[in-house]
């Protein structure tokens, strides 16, 4: 009995000796923890509200989120005015967090309503498709579901606007296009019909002085010009630029240049050298008349000395017919 009862007060002093060291142990860890954690709410991070050194954020001040970022195995808190890619932000009046959004959204306003999917998938009505509902198609540029594009049409943005056309075809304000409207012109470029830009000119300049070659004065009859600026030049199709220059016939007084004097030295002298011209033009038609009346005489006194030699020669051949005639006679 004795020994029953001395066993029974060794197992309670135990237990007490045991429960006492339990919650010795559990106040060391909370301070150790509190230590490593370094909660603070002095955070250099401008969202926090609290933080630890080992955990980051635990709290964040109002209209911020808390996402959470892994890192290796922990997990960062982080308080951010918007949530990122992948993520929607949910507002409680005891924090706003960053949920992660849908496996085939790449980007959602909320659980059930995506805003741009996953490669693979195509959005339509805020869901992310594999396949699109009839009468649409897929579009891998945009991942959404996208109207049937016209004929006439590589792209689009809906059945009736284009956004990029076939080879050989014009796009104007989302439609297609053979030929350009009128005001517009074909740009080969960016195969678009672009506005076709007109010559525009000014206002004509004052006539200029009369003058001609150069100088206003030592004549009569000149030229005066007049012009006007080119302001836009016109597109390849546009209306091209009329004339920008205009010359027209003046007559002036006649007057003497300045410093006239050498050039009335260079007529007078010019004069001189014309009159010379004249008489020895007049010498040289004289010189000429002169050899052909001398010419002219020597034809005449060839003809008499000929007229003369034939004279005697016929003399000659008739006393030659009459001497023998005489001597037979005799």
């Amino acid at each position: 009995m004795q020994l029953q009862l001395i066993s029974f007060v060794w197992i309670i002093l135990h237990c007490m000796d045991y429960t006492g060291g339990q919650q010795h142990s559990s106040s060391s860890r909370h301070r150790q923890h509190k230590q490593i954690s370094g909660v603070s709410s002095g955070c250099q991070q401008g969202g926090c509200l609290t933080c630890s050194d080992y955990n980051g954020c635990l709290s964040c001040k109002p209209r911020f989120f808390m996402h959470l970022e892994r890192i290796g195995m922990k997990q960062i808190g982080v308080c951010m005015t918007s949530c990122p890619s992948g993520f929607y932000g949910t507002r409680s009046p005891e924090r706003n967090t960053c949920t992660k959004c849908r496996s085939e959204c790449d980007s959602c306003f909320n659980k059930n309503f995506c805003t741009r999917c996953r490669a693979g998938f195509y959005l339509h009505l805020g869901k992310c498709q594999e396949n699109c509902p009839e009468g649409l198609v897929r579009s891998d540029t945009q991942r959404e579901c996208v109207p049937k594009c016209p004929a006439e049409c590589e792209s689009c943005v809906n059945s009736e606007s284009c956004t990029r056309c076939r080879p050989g075809l014009y796009q104007l304000s989302g439609r297609c296009h053979h030929v350009c409207p009128e005001d517009y012109e074909p740009n080969d470029k960016v195969m678009e019909c672009t506005t076709q830009v007109h010559c525009e000119v000014g206002e004509w300049s004052e006539w200029s002085p009369c003058s001609r070659s150069g100088r206003t004065c030592g004549f009569k009859r000149g030229q005066e010009t007049r012009t006007r600026q080119v302001l836009q030049y016109p597109s390849p199709f546009g209306k091209p630029c009329p004339e920008i220059s205009e010359v027209k016939e003046c007559l002036v007084k006649r007057r003497k240049c300045p410093g006239g004097r050498k050039k009335n030295i260079r007529r007078e002298r010019r004069n001189r050298n014309n009159c010379k011209d004249k008489e020895n033009q007049e010498g040289r038609r004289e010189r000429k008349r002169e050899r052909e009346r001398e010419k002219e005489r020597d034809t005449v006194e060839r003809e008499d000395s000929r007229n003369k030699t034939e004279h005697r020669q016929r003399r000659g051949q008739d006393t030659d017919l009459v001497s023998p005639q005489d001597g037979l006679v005799q």
